[in-house]
């Protein structure tokens, strides 16, 4: 009998069906969705943050959380989402204007200050930190350290194990952004060193490798931007960074289900584990995603479904 054909499911919401349906109303301007979700979810940290993200994005381009706001406006939930809006605003306007083009400083002290009250709304969510810490970014020098500083602090006294609020400061150390690699990769390893044994955290440096890949791809075209490189995926190092990461994050996990909000952090670690040659690793992660998975990071190597189906074949795991 012959096999079925794999086809990898690139679900933007990550097969989290409540918040595919949230985000059909955001398509019809209707806001009661939005509010029943965020409502229902409370404060699951893990599940709010990937929600409020997602959801975030898809508000950006439509005023459907102003008329949220309108209708209720001192709902936390209201004004947490309008911060990650216009956080994804900022961001929008920044890939718009180019590679090192500042934005208004207004529009970003807009953003801001949509983060910090909606910091009041909830005082223990941890999501307008993540936010606000993000924005840090788009100032063209970055903020002062001892702000960033009280702004982790913040978000690590909330929840101190968020994967997405340690992204948000790997990206600001970035060499794309305000640091350098060393300063990224310190940063993520610190992180993982610290993370307590099934913790996410250790996929940090998986980000950081591929934010590392990014920069290069950034300052480089054609055949250059190969030089150097040939290596990246594969020394000693990384392949030692992904061992690491499945021995302190999945190794004891058992046939735990895979929620949404991790689902980007396994393809970081299967697209890593495949280009590292660590098949049994990439075999085991592959096997627990199934065949829901995120485009990023496989476009930064190729085509997504394309790389997907043939590691899958290459590995021997049937559709």
């Amino acid at each position: 009998m012959a096999r079925d054909r794999f086809t990898p499911d690139f679900d933007p919401d990550c097969g989290d069906a409540l918040l595919t349906s949230a985000r059909h109303d955001i398509v019809i301007g209707r806001w009661q969705g939005l509010r029943d979700l965020l409502r229902a979810t409370g404060a699951d940290w893990l599940t709010r943050g990937h929600r409020v993200r997602l959801l975030a994005q898809a508000c950006a381009g439509s005023t459907t959380v102003e008329s949220w706001l309108a209708a209720e406006p001192h709902s936390a939930d209201a004004l947490v989402l309008r911060a990650a809006t216009e956080t994804a605003r900022a961001f929008t306007l920044a890939v718009a204007a180019g590679r090192g083009v500042p934005i208004d400083r207004e529009r970003i002290d807009t953003a801001v200050l949509a983060c910090l009250r909606a910091t009041e709304a909830w005082p223990e969510d941890p999501t307008p930190w993540v936010s606000l810490i993000s924005m840090a970014r788009l100032y063209p020098t970055g903020v002062r350290r001892r702000e960033l500083d009280r702004w982790w602090d913040e978000l690590h006294r909330r929840d101190r194990y968020t994967v997405e609020g340690h992204l948000q400061v790997l990206h600001y150390y970035s060499a794309r952004w305000h640091g350098s690699h060393g300063l990224m990769y310190d940063f993520a390893r610190d992180a993982a060193g610290v993370a307590p044994p099934g913790c996410a955290l250790p996929v940090l440096v998986q980000y950081a490798r591929v934010e590392e890949f990014r920069y290069a791809l950034d300052r480089a075209t054609g055949q250059h931007a190969a030089v150097g490189m040939g290596q990246h995926w594969s020394n000693d190092g990384a392949v030692g960074d992904v061992r690491r990461t499945w021995h302190r994050w999945l190794a004891g996990r058992g046939d735990v289900a895979v929620a949404p909000a991790e689902l980007r952090d396994l393809s970081h670690l299967a697209h890593a584990a495949c280009h590292a040659g660590t098949t049994d690793i990439a075999a085991a992660v592959m096997h627990m995603m199934g065949r829901r998975a995120t485009r990023t990071p496989w476009s930064y190597t190729g085509d997504p479904e394309k790389q997907l189906i043939r590691r899958r074949g290459d590995l021997g795991l049937r559709g």
